[in-house]
């Protein structure tokens, strides 16, 4: 624990501890305080500060923002993911990014629970991605429920839609401008509103 929490190198990130972290959440435990999990969490928002600061604080070309994603992830983003800053996360290295992924101005990702965004998705500004709740019970009200969040192919979320924890998102669906997305969403939908409904289905080529 003592490299996990090491403040003269914020940006370290134990795999073995960072492994454990997303086995842990796949497998749908709570995030309880004074845990080693929370632990991670409360590093990682460190580290996930810094280096979006780092993103967001001055120009950068496509290729330094590429790096700085992979060093935030902890893992391999395709080249041809764009993202316009500001871009906010409070972990970091549970986002997974398909090819070609558009991610527009002021877009912000809480994603310890993990979040998988297929190839060719677009996502407005000002979007929340949002993959923890927390117990209703006052005494557990502190511990976090992780739940993921997958975006289809090609899934197209409005500008200021927030999307919940535990939503699938099916290839090719749009959400509108706005919408609280608490229920799955089925491939070729148009879903928006306050909880999101069905609006109709996309006719293919349409």
């Amino acid at each position: 624990m003592e490299k996990l929490m090491d403040t003269d190198n914020i940006r370290y990130v134990d795999p073995e501890e960072l492994k454990h972290f997303r086995d842990y959440v796949r497998a749908g435990k709570v995030i309880v305080q004074n845990s080693r999990e929370i632990a991670m969490c409360h590093h990682m928002t460190q580290r996930a500060n810094l280096i979006t600061a780092e993103i967001n604080g001055a120009y950068h070309t496509p290729k330094e923002i590429h790096d700085l994603l992979e060093e935030l992830t902890c893992s391999e983003v395709p080249e041809n993911v764009g993202i316009v800053p500001p871009f906010t996360t409070d972990f970091g290295a549970n986002i997974q990014f398909g090819e070609g992924v558009y991610v527009n101005a002021g877009v912000s990702m809480q994603d310890q629970g993990g979040i998988t965004i297929g190839d060719g998705a677009l996502i407005g500004h000002h979007v929340v991605l949002a993959t923890l709740n927390h117990d209703l019970a006052p005494s557990r009200r502190h511990d976090l429920i992780p739940k993921p969040i997958v975006i289809g192919k090609n899934v197209w979320i409005g500008a200021n839609a927030t999307i919940l924890q535990g939503v699938t998102i099916g290839d090719n669906a749009v959400v509108a401008a706005g919408a609280v997305v608490n229920k799955d969403v089925p491939p070729m939908a148009i879903v928006g509103g306050v909880p999101a409904k069905i609006i109709r289905y996309i006719e293919n080529e349409e």
